[in-house]
């Protein structure tokens, strides 16, 4: 008999999706091109920088053909400054997440990764659907109307060299963890990347669980903005425990308080009914 499933993603499944993640590495071998299903990636000419999934990047660096370059937000001073605003800037949110970044739309203006400029149709005098699609700014149909791509982690480039110090992206603890185990060779300060880690993780869980408090009414709303995916998997467990024990007990409350009224209401009609044979 097969066991249930249970709700979200556990830890080793949010592990295996951040092999996704794009990392920058220092090839140290040449490498064509390799035909993927997601796409082709770039040929690796030493020393010229690449942007590889973080799986092709882990088993380059372990057959010793490419070194990785760690992410900015995992170099000692970015994590010493985000444990600084965690603990007293504002000691009760997260860090904020990584801004969405930017990319020119070949006119020389610059706008977020995530979303897609207007663009007319084949039949107004434009450029057709497939010119658009290898330009990156969406599906356009006939009419002209171009639909925006969603995009999020591990489709935004958060873990590269050009992503921003000071802010954690979605998947930071399960890729800081796997850069430790496989390419600490590559990390500078790798003994006090891990200690700053721990401290950051210790103070993130003890955030998490003090949330919890907002829950009591029954009414409350979490606020997770910053918080990472590993953190969720590893905090569900507690919190829909929490959620549970709240409506349980707030239908307990309920269930007593309708008994009472229901007493309440029996001695009133009692109480009449003596007066009446009093008369």
């Amino acid at each position: 008999m097969a066991l249930p499933l249970p709700s979200g993603l556990v830890p080793t499944e949010v592990a295996f999706l951040c092999e996704m993640e794009m990392i920058t590495i220092v090839p140290r071998q040449r490498l064509e091109s390799i035909p993927m299903l997601s796409g082709k990636t770039p040929a690796l000419r030493p020393p010229r920088r690449a942007d590889l999934p973080l799986w092709l990047a882990l088993l380059l660096k372990k057959q010793r053909r490419a070194n990785i370059v760690p992410p900015p937000w995992l170099l000692p001073a970015s994590l010493q400054e985000i444990v600084n605003t965690e603990t007293n800037i504002d000691p009760e949110a997260f860090s904020p997440p990584p801004p969405p970044p930017m990319r020119s739309d070949g006119r020389g203006v610059a706008r977020p990764y995530a979303t897609t400029t207007t663009t007319t149709g084949r039949g107004s005098g434009g450029r057709n659907n497939n010119e658009r699609d290898r330009d990156g700014g969406g599906v356009g149909d006939e009419d002209g109307d171009t639909k925006e791509f969603i995009l999020a982690p591990p489709f935004l480039p958060s873990c590269t060299q050009d992503a921003p110090s000071g802010y954690l992206p979605y998947h930071w603890l399960e890729i800081a963890e796997t850069l430790l185990a496989h390419a600490a060779d590559d990390i500078p300060g790798a003994p006090e990347v891990r200690a700053l880690l721990r401290d950051l993780q210790e103070v993130r869980a003890a955030k998490m669980r003090a949330s919890t408090q907002y829950l009591e009414g029954g009414g409350g709303v979490l606020n997770l903005r910053g918080v990472g995916a590993m953190e969720l998997a590893e905090s569900r467990g507690f919190i829909l425990g929490v959620v549970d024990g709240v409506r349980k007990l707030g239908a307990s409350i309920e269930a007593g308080r309708r008994e009472e009224e229901l007493g309440r209401g029996d001695n009133d009609d009692g109480g009449d009914s003596d007066d009446d044979m009093e008369l």
